[in-house]
């Protein structure tokens, strides 16, 4: 389902997860009044585009900027995308293996190899798009971790002032030190699906990574339910003595069709975040 979707948890409660990282996006840098994505977005019920010229800065919230920005439906063509050209290889295990390092909880490490940069960016996915982004000790440590040292440094300050931003907060249901609500659980996750690279050299490789996300609050008082939404993530990555972000984008789709379920409760989807762990996703 997309993040506009008006799907609850029984009566309209919604589910919680917490990850250790946090919320990501693009990283390019948006001035207030700016659009607030090179792609359209879903959405459905209310509209908080004014938020965009709130925060103003960096499109880093993955599912947090989508969540927040609900705005009115731009049904995207459902019709399937191009068969996938003969040579393609699908992103799948291979032999080598993977990194057996971390760093801030991240895994690190990487082999100076296509897979290699297609490790890094799925797994830099997964921090980007956690938690930790919402707790400011964390966030640094997310991003010192997987940004270039340069762009950490330049950017780190608006990152900050993004994801502590009181009206942004607000509109995603949290407290304005960043936690979930008396009650309530905050989700955040990110399931990387598959990878491909678009460019490559020994110095630089271009990943996309393709998504499903998780995102929004459980508990009885919450009137945002845990919603899913499917994205494709552009990273550049430079070598340093590991792969780092140099900058990424992301844009909608591809949507699969979903099946018609029932949505869980409110407490089961709070079990489950709670029982079942994210995984990291270097191969």
């Amino acid at each position: 389902m997309s993040l506009g979707d008006d799907h609850g948890y029984g009566d309209s409660t919604r589910a919680d997860t917490s990850d250790a990282y946090g919320g990501s996006g693009s990283t390019r840098t948006r001035l207030p009044g700016s659009a607030a994505s090179g792609t359209a977005r879903r959405g459905g019920r209310t509209s908080s585009r004014s938020l965009v010229t709130v925060v103003g800065v960096v499109v880093l919230l993955i599912a947090a900027i989508a969540f927040a920005n609900r705005g009115g439906d731009d049904s995207a063509d459902a019709s399937p995308g191009p068969a996938a050209p003969p040579g393609t290889a699908p992103t799948a295990p291979s032999g080598t293996d993977p990194v057996d390092t971390t760093t801030n909880g991240i895994p690190t490490g990487y082999a100076r190899t296509e897979q290699g940069a297609q490790s890094a960016a799925a797994n830099f996915a997964v921090a980007l798009g956690s938690t930790g982004m919402y707790a400011t000790n964390s966030r640094r440590s997310i991003v010192s971790t997987v940004y270039a040292p340069d762009v950490a440094a330049s950017r780190g300050a608006d990152i900050d002032s993004a994801y502590s931003d009181e009206q942004f907060l607000r509109n995603i249901g949290l407290d304005r030190d960043g936690t979930a609500p008396d009650g309530q659980s905050f989700v955040s996750r990110v399931i990387p699906v598959g990878t491909k690279v678009t460019a490559f050299s020994q110095t630089a490789a271009t990943v996309e990574v393709w998504y499903s996300s998780l995102f929004g609050l459980s508990g009885e008082a919450s009137v945002n339910p845990v919603t899913e939404s499917w994205f494709t993530a552009t990273y550049q990555l430079t070598w340093a003595d590991d792969w780092k972000i140099t900058d990424f984008q992301q844009k909608d789709g591809p949507v699969p069709v979903a099946r018609d379920q029932k949505a869980s409760t409110a407490e089961d989807m709070t079990k489950a975040v709670e029982e079942y762990g994210g995984f990291t996703y270097a191969r």
